[in-house]
């Protein structure tokens, strides 16, 4: 018989928390992060939805749905994206997606304005064709999320995707791919044409990333301290030389001054944030005046760009052949637009030169006005800003390097874009991110978006993760 003194303690409870049980309780967990995404993504389809009604309503009087219906399934691929963010990276950043569908819906608008008043209809019109872009390179951005679950994949194929890149560069000067038009910078394919070059900087930014991880020890190694700043020793100007040369090929080989100045500029700020000297940045800015001094000298095309920028308002330069025409014409455009602008539907932009690309951010201005100019770069800083707060806030070097290389991407293309077109710096022939019509920078630029997404998540939900 047992002793009464003696009681029974209680059966442990068994836990249920299995990792289903685990899984639902995530799902249960409300997602203040996607929830802020989702109200700003509906406040962005607000403005960009508002910006087409006001353009049809300027240049026709009337409202035609087509078009907007079109834009709205468009929209559903947004929305997509955002619900493959709260299933597989629910602490992604929430302000990335919001801004680059804004900004590409406002570029649809505007190239959607200028088709309005040049006539152009079906699949003439630039924006049908960006239209279409714009869902391939949102589905894109789709496909990434999804697939990439570990960004810290990519860099076992550090040594690859270099490769890749320097291919992708070289492919239009490959007989029979390349089409001349102004800049060795297109790939024919017979159905499509496209400019490797956007998917190259991609390429490289992946190979910067992996190769400064592997090399930085030696990259930040003491050197010689001169003027209170420690120069790096002979040896370790090589990556930097090599990248300055390839550079200056691209400028010289495809006459595409902006892809080179891109790719240095990028390589350079990744170099300094994965050394954290100041002499780098030096370095490569003294190169930079160098190779550009040169290549104004010696090919006739930097220098015409050269004397346009120096003097665009002389009449003789205004009527040469490549001369200032184009130049002089968006700077007229954003000064009639003023303060706040003509109205969407109201202005003249498409009588400048490639308004819908090139001069999309003149076309923009002049009818928003310097007010809508400063709300669209504020923007483009919001993004970069938000680009280098994951790489800052992360603790695996490559994903740091990674998203800090690639907002710096938006931001000095962002840069040389507008500072070309008003006249701050020459004018290069880059597309500006998310608003210029071309379906290539749009698919590479959602692209970023995606990675951004992914290192974001990864930052949040497992920051003491490293390379192994």
């Amino acid at each position: 018989m047992a002793d009464p003194a003696i009681t029974r303690e209680p059966a442990p409870e068994i836990s249920a928390d299995t990792a289903v049980v685990r899984a639902l309780k995530r799902l249960r967990t409300p997602q203040k992060q996607r929830n802020r995404e989702l109200g700003l993504l509906l406040f962005a389809l607000v403005l960009s939805l508002g910006a087409l009604v006001l353009v049809q309503l300027g240049v026709m009087g009337e409202i035609a749905p087509g078009y907007l219906i079109a834009f709205g399934g468009l929209f559903t691929t947004v929305i997509a994206v955002h619900v493959a963010l709260r299933v597989w990276a629910r602490d992604a950043d929430p302000f990335v997606v919001p801004i680059a569908t804004l900004l590409t819906g406002l570029g649809i608008a505007m190239i959607y304005r200028i088709d309005l008043a040049i006539g152009a209809e079906g699949w003439d019109a630039a924006s049908v064709r960006q239209l279409a872009w714009a869902g391939i390179a949102i589905l894109g951005c789709l496909a990434v999320v999804i697939a990439l679950r570990n960004y810290r994949v990519l860099f076992r194929y550090t040594y690859i995707f270099g490769f890749v890149g320097i291919a992708l560069l070289l492919l239009p000067i490959v007989p029979g791919l390349g089409t001349d038009a102004n800049a060795d910078v297109w790939v024919s394919l017979g159905i499509f044409s496209f400019q490797p070059g956007e998917l190259a900087k991609i390429s490289l930014a992946i190979f910067f990333a992996g190769y400064l991880v592997r090399t930085r020890e030696s990259l930040s190694s003491v050197g010689t301290r001169f003027l209170g700043m420690t120069w790096p020793r002979a040896r370790e100007l090589g990556p930097l030389l090599v990248l300055w040369l390839i550079s200056l090929g691209i400028i010289v080989l495809q006459r595409d001054l902006g892809t080179g100045l891109l790719l240095f500029g990028m390589f350079v700020a990744m170099l300094y944030v994965a050394t954290g000297k100041t002499s780098w940045v030096v370095i490569g800015l003294v190169l930079a005046a160098a190779g550009a001094f040169f290549a104004s000298r010696i090919l006739t095309y930097v220098g015409g760009r050269f004397d346009n920028w120096l003097d665009p308002f002389n009449p003789e330069r205004i009527d040469a052949t490549g001369g200032s025409f184009q130049l002089v014409q968006g700077i007229y455009g954003l000064a009639h637009g003023g303060l706040i602008g003509t109205g969407l539907g109201q202005g003249r932009p498409y009588i400048t030169p490639l308004s819908q690309s090139d001069y999309i951010l003149p076309s923009l201005g002049e009818e928003l006005g310097l007010a809508g100019v400063f709300a669209i770069l504020l923007l483009y800083m919001v993004f970069v800003a938000r680009g280098i707060r994951i790489g800052v806030a992360g603790q695996d070097d490559f994903g740091k390097l990674l998203a800090t290389g690639l907002a710096f991407t938006i931001a000095l293309q962002v840069f040389i874009m507008v500072g070309g077109v008003t006249r701050v710096i020459p004018v290069t022939g880059l597309t500006t991110p998310f608003l210029a019509a071309g379906g290539s920078s749009l698919v590479a630029n959602w692209i970023i978006v995606a990675l951004l997404l992914r290192i974001s998540d990864a930052v949040r939900s497992r920051p003491r993760a490293v390379i192994g």
